[in-house]
């Protein structure tokens, strides 16, 4: 099909080589690279192999399940939020503020 004469020339074919290998590392490292981002992102840990597995049994959704329920767990452990009272006027000051004031 072609030929390699020189050096010049197996150049090309090298480059297109380590791009490959660059392109298989980083799909086989999707698993990892995700568990890393969410325990780093939410402290929950998570097992590239299990994430391989959902993603083979139930494919995408089965994984964005997977994130959700453990995202959710997480959060019920730190117990109920807090909830801010209502604010009142778009200038930031409620409705008992505004009344004393004027």
């Amino acid at each position: 099909m072609f030929e390699i004469r020189n050096l010049l020339g197996a150049l090309p074919l090298s480059f297109a080589g380590l791009l490959l290998l660059i392109l298989i590392v980083s799909f086989r490292s999707r698993a990892t690279v995700f568990c890393q981002y969410l325990e780093a992102m939410t402290g929950v840990k998570l097992s590239s192999s299990e994430v391989k597995r959902v993603y083979a049994e139930k494919g995408r959704n089965g994984v964005r399940e997977l994130f959700l329920d453990l995202i959710i767990r997480e959060d019920l452990k730190s117990g109920p939020l807090e909830i801010p009272a209502k604010q009142g006027p778009v200038s930031g000051t409620t409705k008992e503020e505004a009344q004393r004031s004027g």
